[in-house]
């Protein structure tokens, strides 16, 4: 099992648990489940020291897997994150067959956003949404504060800046100082994004990647039955919802990241 740290990965976090990291399809994957994932966030949030980098958790499916083995470029912006998390199931029984320490369960972003949520409620752990689309951001704002009322969204946008305007909006985060940015830009534009601006956003906690986080917030991507995601078929259910975008991409991507995981993983 490669060991890779909370402590080690994370400057100034000698109070924050430790977790191992197991190797799958080449990436270092964190051994936790969904609700040590938030309350990791939570306490990386809580523990950020104002003027440093912030913490950057991310999360890889089979799509990453494959990406990654396809490009140097997209493994390396994975494996600058603090911490790796099973988005996709398939990830979770190759575990299970392959390495030597099994991941404990799936912590899916659109799962864990709820469980941070629900903590960051308690603990007055503001919120930041940048991605998808202006209507879609803002359907989902509306969806969190109906469910979460007592949660702080300092702020939100869409996904879609750039030059001047993308500098002032990180400008304008960083002045809000969230605990934890979700961003939702889909990989590996989000990837790139912390790559290029998070050292300009010394204020802010933790940035999270999300994805499509904010499309099924908003109710325009209805998640897969729970029967399909525990058989990690959730993908072919996306497919199945979107043909015209997905078929092509999980045609091509699903043989590579079979056989990366098969081949890089222990």
């Amino acid at each position: 099992m490669t060991v890779v740290t909370q402590r080690e990965a994370i400057p100034h976090a000698e109070d924050l648990p430790a977790f191992p990291a197991v190797q799958i399809g080449g990436l270092p994957i964190t051994v936790i489940d969904r609700q040590s994932a938030a309350s990791l966030m939570i306490a990386a949030a809580r523990e950020h020291r104002p003027g440093s980098r912030p913490y950057y958790f991310t999360s890889a499916n089979g799509e990453v897997i494959a990406q990654a083995r396809a490009n140097p470029e997209i493994a390396a912006l994975f494996r600058d994150a603090d911490q790796i998390f099973a988005d996709g199931q398939p990830l979770v029984l190759a575990s299970r067959l392959l390495c030597s320490t099994q991941l404990p369960e799936r912590v899916a972003t659109t799962d864990l956003f709820h469980d941070v949520a629900e903590m960051a409620e308690q603990k007055d752990v503001t919120f930041y949404l940048l991605g998808s689309t202006e209507t879609e951001n803002g359907k989902a704002l509306d969806a969190i504060k109906r469910r979460y009322p007592g949660l702080s969204v300092v702020g939100h946008c869409h996904g879609y800046l750039s030059g001047d305007a993308l500098a002032r909006k990180l400008d304008e985060i960083n002045a809000l100082a969230p605990d934890i940015l979700w961003l939702g830009l889909g990989v590996p534009r989000e990837q790139i994004f912390v790559r290029d601006f998070a050292s300009r956003l010394p204020n802010v906690g933790v940035i999270k990647t999300a994805g499509g986080l904010f499309d099924h917030l908003a109710g325009k991507v209805r998640r897969a039955p729970l029967w399909v995601q525990k058989a990690g078929f959730e993908w072919a259910w996306r497919m199945l919802m979107e043909p015209r975008r997905l078929f092509w991409r999980y045609f091509t991507t699903n043989p590579r990241a079979f056989y990366a995981i098969l081949r890089y993983s222990k």
